[in-house]
Parts: structure tokens; sequence; C-alpha cells
């Protein structure tokens, strides 16, 4: 396996861990903020969703036009990343948002997929705002795996506290 496969290898399988969280979270609970809990899934989804945009797509091979036409990016960006999780609460739907989700995680692997293990030590693609950590693509496309994995931690315990635990199918052992 090549670094290219792996890096896909090991992004899908953090995006396949957020879907599998989310997705067991009944929508009606996407917008409930615990008390000990600043954050909703909502919020979680909506700010992975740029993350993901950030960190796979943008800095890795620019703007995407047809993209941005298939969801509102300006308004998730203020939502998601700008505001607050109290202020986001009811302003979208939650279905079309895990759409979107999916959408962008379906042009992130493609874009993965077009690269070559050299390109991995190039710099990334100028954007407005600089990557924090970043220097170069392979940094980029290894930080997302690390933050959506970091997301999934707090996907999980807002879930257990919104609804239930995960079911990872185990046998009660007690």
């Amino acid at each position: 396996m090549n670094q290219i496969e792996l890096i896909k290898y090991q992004t899908k399988d953090a995006y396949n861990w957020v879907n599998k969280i989310v997705e067991d979270i009944p929508f009606e609970l996407w917008y409930k903020i615990p008390d000990q809990l600043d954050t909703h899934v909502s919020w979680q989804v909506g700010h992975l969703l740029l993350s993901f945009n950030f960190h796979t797509i943008m800095v890795i091979r620019g703007h995407q036009n047809d993209l941005y036409q298939k969801f509102p990016i300006q308004l998730y960006a203020r939502l998601f990343i700008k505001s607050a999780p109290r202020d986001s609460v009811d302003q979208i739907d939650p279905k079309a948002l895990l759409q979107h989700l999916k959408i962008v995680q379906e042009k992130s692997l493609e874009i993965i997929s077009t690269l070559s293990d050299d390109e991995l030590y190039d710099a990334l693609e100028p954007t407005d705002v600089p990557h924090p950590l970043a220097k170069n693509k392979l940094e980029a496309l290894d930080w997302n795996i690390k933050h959506t994995m970091w997301h999934c931690g707090q996907l999980g315990i807002l879930k257990r506290m919104v609804d239930q635990r995960i079911d990872f199918g185990l046998k009660d052992r007690s």
C-alpha cells in the first residue's frame, strides 16, 4: 500500500465512523444541547463538513466551485465556524446537512485519489485563511484524519447524553 492509498483508507475509515455515529442519532435530537456540553449534533456535523472541505479539498486542490453550488457554504461557515452552537439551533434541516456532509466526503476522497505520493510534500494551495498546522499536503490530510476522530469522540459523548450509548454489537458482559 502506498502513502496515498493509506491516507485514503484512513480518511474513508474516519468518515465511516462519523457517519456511523451521526446516522444512529435520531434527527429530532440533532439540536439538543445537553447541560454539560455547549454543542449539538448539527453543529458538529456542519463543523466537520467545513473541516473536510478545508483540510482535504481547498488546501489540496483549491476552491471547487462545482461543489459549492451543492450547499450554502457561506451560511455554513457563519453557523458552524464563526458562531456558537446555540446560535445555529434549528437553522438547517438535519437531513439536508447529512446529505451535504456526504457530498463533501465524496469529493474529498475523489481529490485524495488524484494525488501522487510525490505531491504529498508539496506546499498547500493558498487560501484566505492559512492552515493552522500544516505546511504541506500530507500534514493537512493527516490532520484531517486526527481532527475527524477527535470530533468522533465528541459525537460519541454527545450521542450518549442525548440518546444512548453507541452499540458496537458487543455482548453485555455484566
